[in-house]
């Protein structure tokens, strides 16, 4: 058989929440199948590194798509004619977005109707083409993928899309998270926290993630708690973070807030792992990869009670309101110091974290593909 697939999201050094779901989904499938072919469409050159075996043909498919306009060219009218040049059987697309105008059953992967709920947080152009078109893309695909419980109904409910077309592939965490032993903590909280115990926030940075609530939470902490805790925030600038600047450089003990831009896999995993705990004060998830992350390095977390998060969480995080800047900052002081409580959380973080792994999400979005050739 031979199966095409989006690639485009598969960036050296930017991989982020969807990238890494089709990198590790993806490494694992190709090498899982060497009977099959596999053809990855990119938009632009590639890095070798992601020709995960010798059954997979790398392809650029011009025009890059990286504007709405250029979304509607590459998937209607360059993924259309690649699928019939190739001749493919399958087309697996891991961005939410397929090609409407091509007869190739698709396997579509979408990770969070998050435009739905939260439309000011998007510039006017991606919003016009999701709103648009995903619910036709959701129509459209033979079959759906998705990374959670709360994202399957979100789907069900938002494009009246039949459940049992939808299968829930979770996201995993990649295997550099893990505990820290004291002396690499102490060396971790040294370089980037001054040695001092911190909070983390890992992330690209707009609005959804909601880091404007964090600061000001991280703000009424200090004033209530007079102690040396950081906070570290780590992620790029992605969009709307005019705001984000603005707080950086007026807050109230903004020399204790750490800002680290994009970090590889080596170096993030140490920096969540070096952690006093996690602050994930997202507005909205699909899933809520960091959070993973941290419970797999042995870090509690204190994340939203709102969509997917309390899903990924389990027991092993304290929850509050994202929109409650006092509600977030009461969670961080409950923990702060707190090692009865934080042990607590990181005993239920080993057993939340045994629900999800690459190799079973791969094996999961494969028996998706396989039903879209099979029904």
């Amino acid at each position: 058989m031979r199966i095409a697939v989006n690639t485009r999201l598969l960036i050296k050094g930017k991989l982020e929440g969807i990238g890494w779901f089709t990198h590790q989904t993806l490494d694992r499938i190709v090498r899982a199948h060497p009977e099959h072919e596999f053809i990855f469409f990119f938009d632009r050159p590639y890095d070798p590194s992601f020709v995960f075996a010798p059954n997979v043909t790398p392809v650029v498919v011009h025009p890059q798509a990286r504007h709405p306009v250029l979304f509607y060219i590459w998937f209607e009218w360059s993924i259309p004619y690649m699928l019939r040049k190739y001749k493919a059987d399958l087309f697996l697309s891991q961005d939410g977005f397929l090609s409407l105008s091509t007869k190739v059953p698709t396997c579509l992967v979408i990770h969070d109707l998050a435009f739905e709920h939260y439309p000011k947080h998007f510039t006017l152009s991606h919003l016009f083409y999701w709103k648009q078109y995903s619910p036709l893309f959701a129509r459209k695909a033979k079959r759906i993928a998705t990374v959670s419980s709360f994202s399957k109904e979100d789907i069900v409910a938002q494009y009246k899309i039949e459940p049992e077309k939808i299968d829930v592939v979770f996201n995993g965490a990649h295997d550099e998270y893990k505990p820290l032993n004291w002396d690499e903590r102490e060396a971790v909280k040294k370089e980037y926290a001054e040695g001092c115990e911190y909070f983390v926030f890992a992330g690209a940075l707009h609005p959804r993630k909601n880091i404007l609530n964090l600061l000001k939470a991280f703000v009424a902490f200090k004033r209530r708690r007079h102690s040396n805790m950081k906070l570290v925030i780590v992620g790029r600038l992605a969009w709307k973070y005019k705001e984000v600047e603005e707080m950086r450089a007026t807050m109230q003990f903004k020399e204790d807030v750490k800002w680290i831009g994009y970090m590889n896999v080596d170096a993030l995993s140490k920096i969540i792992g070096g952690a006093y705990a996690l602050v994930y004060a997202s507005l909205f998830e699909g899933f809520g990869i960091p959070i993973l992350e941290a419970l797999q390095c042995g870090v509690p977390a204190i994340v939203s009670n709102t969509s997917s998060m309390p899903e990924v969480a389990g027991a092993a995080a304290l929850l509050a309101d994202p929109t409650d800047v006092q509600d977030i900052a009461a969670k961080m002081e409950l923990l702060y110091k707190d090692e009865a409580l934080r042990q607590k959380l990181i005993s239920a973080a080993a057993e939340q974290v045994k629900k999800f792994n690459w190799d079973a999400s791969a094996k999961k979005l494969w028996d998706c593909m396989m039903k879209c050739v099979k029904e």
